[in-house]
C-alpha cells in the first residue's frame, strides 16, 4: 500500500501501523509527534493506528540544542 509521509509517497506492507513508520525512520516514540489524516495521534496509540492505502502522515521530530 502507498501512504504519504511528510509529503513523500512511501510503499508500506498491508496492515502497517504508525509504530512501523518510526522503525522505518529509526525514531523513538518520545521524540516525535505524528499526525494521521489531519489528527494528532497520542504516542500510546502509535501501535494501534493501522494505516490504509492513501493515508497521509505528518511526522515532526524534536531536535535538542542549545
Amino acid at each position: 500500500m502507498n501512504v504519504t509521509i511528510n509529503g513523500k509517497t512511501e510503499a508500506l506492507p498491508e496492515n502497517a501501523n504508525l509504530a512501523a513508520i518510526l522503525t522505518m525512520y529509526d525514531c523513538q516514540p518520545k521524540t516525535v509527534v505524528m499526525e494521521h489524516n489531519g489528527n494528532i495521534v497520542p504516542m500510546e496509540a502509535f501501535a494501534k493506528t493501522v494505516l490504509c492505502d492513501g493515508d497521509h502522515i505528518e511526522m515532526v521530530h524534536f531536535v535538542g540544542g542549545g
